[in-house]
């Protein structure tokens, strides 16, 4: 008897199915993860922005209000990723920086906050 050893119509049909099925689970589900990875980033740059904004407290007396003496003294980065590190609303006894993202891929993301008493806005954002 002579069998055949290809594959049907169907049977390609099927694999293709199950294949798109997998691709539109796993797509969406790596696209998130890549906005959480890169979110990382943010909280990176925003802690160091923290870090050099109290030890210029504790060396100075007060926090700074220019963000190139914090660049150019203390280290705090620019950009971390696709963030852009910023100071808002700041004082000599006070301060806030923001992660605000800079490329296409982030924009949805929106900000990360972080003020002189540690406090981390949206909290969503910083817990995942």
């Amino acid at each position: 008897m002579f069998r055949n050893k290809g594959l049907t119509l169907v049977e390609l049909l099927i694999t293709i199915v199950i294949i798109g099925v997998l691709a539109a689970i796993a797509i969406p589900s790596y696209s998130n993860y890549m906005v959480r990875a890169r979110r990382a980033d943010a909280k990176t740059g925003l802690e160091q922005f923290r870090a050099a904004q109290e030890m210029r407290r504790a060396e100075r007396g007060s926090y700074s209000v220019d963000i190139a003496e914090l660049r150019n003294t203390w280290g705090v980065p620019g950009a971390a990723g696709d963030y852009d590190i910023l100071l808002i609303n700041t004082g000599a006894n006070a301060f806030t920086g923001e992660a605000r993202p800079r490329l296409a891929r982030q924009l949805a993301d929106g900000s990360l906050f972080i003020d002189h008493l540690g406090n981390k806005t949206p909290a969503d954002k910083w817990a995942k």
